[in-house]
């Protein structure tokens, strides 16, 4: 069995990915990755040893645990992509609504041999994906009333990021910049190789003058700097309360906004919120969420 026998996706997963912010194609690509990592050595050995040529059964895409659910219509497209035509797919739940144990968020029909070469491949990017909406959304009912937003990093799987960052939508998280270009981030790094906050943001403006700019922060004397030439965002790096406080209090009447970012953990989430910063960077949103369990159940 090939990976694909045709590369259109079902109506309804393609626009289901496109009312998420996905681009059909793009996903396309991903999925056609993974499925060459377990297609590679050979078709699925295992499945045409047991299961007849002309065999056919639906299955259930299941949450096993609650959480938030994210990617059911890319695991779709897992499933599409391997039985092509002969596959029926049918949405049951949508991205970002809760992922309830035993109710199907998904549901397959076609080939015996095409769902449980795809089953696997579907199952680690929905699992993925869901476990990321998960974990973002309990940041963001951490913060709720505070006026703060969960915000994520480029601390993403190589090859995933569009997908994890869109992961980080449905659990009603926001993005940062997607990749190098869409947005400046001056780091330390940057400062130290410029000369400083004033030189690194002089050369950004000069390089890049319609890019939206953010300063990395370490002290309070550099956030007064980055006030006082005018950048848009101010990300405080590892800023303790009373100076995460003071820094918003700098700020304040200027329109800078403020991101707290470094040393966050879910249990202060809030405390760092109430100080008034606009946005909290969480890179744990995608470097560290836990996947969370969804099974297959076949139905002959």
């Amino acid at each position: 069995m090939t990976a694909a026998r045709e590369e259109t996706l079902p109506a309804e997963v393609a626009d289901a990915l496109r009312t998420g912010g996905l681009d059909p194609a793009g996903v396309r690509r991903i999925v056609r990755r993974a499925l060459d990592e377990d297609l590679a050595l050979g078709p699925d050995v295992t499945t045409l040893a047991t299961v007849p040529a002309r065999a056919r059964a639906s299955g259930d895409v299941v949450p096993r645990v609650p959480g938030v659910l994210a990617g059911v219509p890319v695991a779709a497209a897992v499933f599409a992509l391997v039985g092509g035509s002969d596959v029926e797919t049918v949405l049951r739940a949508a991205d970002g609504a809760a992922a309830e144990p035993g109710r199907p968020a998904l549901t397959v029909t076609g080939p015996t041999r095409a769902l449980l070469t795809a089953e696997r491949t579907a199952l680690n990017l929905v699992g993925r994906l869901s476990g990321i909406a998960t974990l973002t959304r309990a940041w963001v009912d951490a913060v709720a009333g505070s006026g703060a937003a969960i915000r994520d990093t480029r601390k993403t799987t190589p090859g995933l990021r569009v997908l994890e960052k869109y992961a980080v939508r449905c659990g009603a998280g926001v993005n940062h910049r997607m990749a190098l270009g869409d947005a400046a981030l001056v780091k330390d790094n940057h400062v130290l190789a410029a000369g400083g906050i004033t030189a690194a943001v002089e050369a950004v403006r000069t390089t890049a003058p319609h890019v939206p700019l953010e300063v990395e922060c370490d002290t309070l004397d550099q956030v007064r700097e980055a006030v006082a030439v005018g950048v848009e965002l101010v990300l405080l790096d590892n800023f303790s309360l009373d100076d995460t406080r003071a820094a918003v209090e700098l700020v304040r009447g200027t329109g800078v906004r403020l991101e707290a970012s470094g040393g966050l953990s879910l249990d202060r989430a809030a405390e760092v919120a109430a100080t008034g910063v606009d946005y909290l960077a969480v890179g744990a949103l995608t470097h560290s969420a836990p996947v969370l369990d969804l099974g297959f159940d076949l139905h002959a």
